[in-house]
């Protein structure tokens, strides 16, 4: 007995030991414009319990091949939790996505794949961090997105302030948080809460484990400066391809070969240019055409054409597209290479019909990511918060989620 006990509490703690942080895998060339949502238009679902996500993606080698969706339940730190997957889910996962058809009246064929949660076969019984994994008939992971789900337990109040920093007085925008319990009983908040703040719903970004500042009853409060800060960024820059023909103001010219080219005018660096106010939608991307009804399945791939001028900003450092067309993915196909011919930086991506937003952004030789160099930092940006609040009493296997609050800073103040 005693050296099974010894055996349980080895595989346990090797468990705990090796569990990996769940990061978001992507996908393979032959998989594109993958779309993960819940009520909202904005492509991060963060839903309340019982609430619908839907997923659909795209591969480009229509050949209608199985595809089959696993889910996994996280803990704060995005590690799997210990709960087993009957204690998080109704029914049962890993089954066959089976709404998917060809498209059609394409120059590219695809195969279209929809999936919603919950549905017939499975329901989320339980908040938190989650993870949805997608896997081919051969059961080889091809890519896997993060998702939350929460419960209306506690108010969450957020507000943006500009930096008191002098040092970033014109770069940096502060969250502020308040987070009221009410009736929630809270015995150990500083331990039993904890927080993640998110720009425009980007992980890689996110802040935290950031304790309370101070406590005011049942009320938290987060008036840091330096803690929970961001860099303000620059609005994205976009291009629209819904009608396949028609040239805007960001579409110099467009050549029909195999498919559609669209060649995008030079872009600038916005970096030591005054800061200019134009709605973006933060990063993100909508499918839309006007050359059909079925816009998932009809809607045209296109490659994008993207040029911005060489400048010692860049050194000898690597320069990519950005955007949530491909989850922020530094690959090969969103590379810009350099064209000695024009001393331009050039980049092709093959992208679906629609409107979308970009930036570029530098790889340092250290693997850091300069996510503004080029675009620059300005307070006025247009930003979108997300405070996530996870609770886990004295006992509890699990993280959930017990209120979210979002701010924009279209309002920031001193």
């Amino acid at each position: 007995m005693r050296s099974s006990l010894k055996q349980i509490f080895f595989l346990l703690f090797a468990t705990s030991l090796f569990a990996q942080v769940q990061e978001e895998l992507n996908p393979p060339e032959n998989i594109k414009s993958i779309i993960f949502k819940g009520p909202t238009e904005d492509q991060f679902p963060i839903v309340k319990i019982g609430e619908q996500i839907r997923l659909e993606f795209d591969d480009i080698l229509a050949n209608e091949q199985d595809y089959y969706y696993k889910i996994v339940h996280c803990d704060y730190d995005w590690t799997p939790s210990q709960l087993l997957k009957s204690q998080y889910l109704t029914g049962v996962d890993n089954q066959r996505i089976i709404d998917y058809g060809n498209s059609y009246n394409t120059l590219q064929p695809y195969s279209n794949y929809r999936l919603t949660i919950p549905n017939e076969n499975v329901r989320l019984k339980v908040t938190g961090n989650f993870v949805i994994e997608i896997y081919n008939d051969s059961y080889e992971l091809q890519f896997s997105r993060r998702f939350v789900v929460y419960n209306d337990v506690v108010q969450v109040g957020a507000i943006v302030k500009r930096s008191r920093d002098f040092k970033y007085l014109n770069e940096k925008q502060v969250v502020h948080i308040n987070v009221n319990a009410s009736s929630f009983r809270l015995v150990n908040p500083k331990k039993e809460v904890k927080i993640a703040i998110l720009q425009n719903y980007h992980w890689p970004t996110a802040i935290y484990d950031v304790p309370p500042q101070f406590t005011i009853g049942n009320e938290l409060v987060y008036k840091y400066d330096k803690e929970t800060s961001f860099f303000g960024g620059n609005e994205f820059l976009n291009f629209d391809t819904k009608d396949l023909r028609a040239p805007t103001s960001v579409i110099s010219h467009i050549e029909l070969e195999d498919i559609y080219h669209h060649h995008l005018f030079r872009d600038r660096y916005r970096f030591s240019i005054p800061y200019n106010y134009y709605p973006d939608i933060n990063g993100d991307f909508v499918i839309r055409t006007l050359q059909g009804d079925d816009i998932s399945r009809e809607a045209e791939y296109t490659n994008i054409h993207f040029k911005l001028p060489y400048a010692e900003e860049l050194a000898l450092d690597e320069v990519y597209v950005f955007g949530k067309h491909n989850n922020y993915a530094l690959t090969d196909e969103n590379k810009m290479t350099y064209n000695e011919d024009t001393g331009l930086m050039e980049g092709i991506v093959m992208m679906k019909q629609g409107f979308y937003n970009y930036k570029y952004v530098i790889k340092r030789e250290d693997d850091v990511i300069d996510l503004n160099t080029v675009s620059g930092n300005f307070h006025f940006t247009e930003n979108n918060y997300l405070v996530l609040v996870y609770y886990r009493n004295f006992g509890d296997l699990y993280d959930s989620i017990i209120g979210i609050g979002s701010a924009n800073s279209r309002n920031i103040s001193n």
